[in-house]
């Protein structure tokens, strides 16, 4: 497990405005199944296991989108543990053959025109507690266990050791809320604290609005209050249109070298924005949540341009 975390936090120095702040990008494709969610499956299952709740043997179970799926199908293979994920064919199919590969169950719910609607996270959701029932099974919990959150603090106390004072924004999407909290929790413990602004498509502003929609944007924008989301430590929500996240995301791999999926894309949207608002000599900090190569059976790199 320690190839997981200590990833590159680069500057994004071709996509800031001018006079506008520094962009910073922590870059978590380098985790070993290509997210940041490998920091969250390590510690709900790690911590599980040390406390008795799981052992080898038993089976794992969670909803999910593909990549928090295929973090929990990897630390269940290297503990020794089974892993079953209720899915849906709204997200891309190589989030669905990557769990595969590493052993898990993958049992599909039917989308409308594939888009992610707040219907289908609460069938997915009822599917996968019912499973969870069963004897030998444990709901892995990522929208509710503590371990979660707790999973991302050393991505904050990693962008502290390499930028050091002068973070002024943390700006990141949110599905479950734990990436960007935790990561804020990793910078308080270093003793930083920056305006912290949370994000969501603009096709489901719930956050902004109170009202979810389907989108297409995979891993966040999940329909219902982000659990882990702390609206007392957050400055702002945004809604950025998934359209020009999409773009993003292809100039961002084309200009940049910094390859991702449309949460990424989403971040960096709002980065440049806010990059402009803040001036110069101001620092914004955002994430690469995974690689690119996850969507690459989808619509964001279909036609390569």
């Amino acid at each position: 497990m320690g190839a997981i975390g200590n990833t590159p936090l680069v500057r994004l120095k071709q996509f800031e405005p001018e006079n506008g702040a520094e962009i910073w990008i922590k870059l978590e494709g380098g985790n070993p199944t290509g997210s940041y969610k490998d920091r969250m499956a390590v510690s709900v299952l790690g911590r599980a296991m040390a406390r008795g709740e799981l052992k080898a043997g038993d089976r794992v179970v969670e909803y999910t989108g593909g990549s928090t799926g295929t973090a929990l199908a990897f630390v269940s293979a290297v503990l020794g543990l089974k892993f079953t994920a209720v899915f849906s064919d709204a997200f891309s199919e190589s989030k669905r053959q990557a769990m595969q590969a590493f052993g898990a169950e993958v049992l599909v719910e039917k989308s409308e025109d594939g888009t992610i609607t707040p219907d289908l996270i609460q069938r997915m959701k009822a599917r996968a507690h019912a499973l969870a029932e069963e004897p030998g099974s444990h709901y892995a919990d990522q929208f509710g266990s503590p371990d979660v959150r707790a999973g991302y603090e050393p991505m904050g106390q990693e962008i502290a050791a390499d930028l050091g004072e002068g973070i002024d924004v943390l700006v990141a999407a949110v599905g479950t809320g734990a990436a960007l909290m935790g990561t804020a929790d990793g910078l308080a413990r270093t003793g930083l604290k920056p305006k912290i602004v949370a994000l969501e498509p603009l096709q489901s502003p719930l956050l902004t609005t109170g009202k979810g929609g389907p989108h297409r944007v995979e891993g966040i924008g999940v329909g219902f209050e982000p659990p882990f989301l702390d609206r007392d430590k957050v400055d702002e929500c945004r809604a950025i249109d998934q359209e020009l996240a999409f773009d993003m995301c292809r100039k961002l791999s084309r200009d940049a070298g910094v390859f991702g999926g449309g949460s990424t894309g989403l971040n960096v949207v709002a980065a440049i924005e806010i990059a402009r608002e803040l001036g110069p000599s101001k620092r914004v900090v955002t994430l690469c949540c995974d690689t690119g190569s996850k969507y690459l059976g989808g619509h964001i790199y279909a036609d390569g341009t």
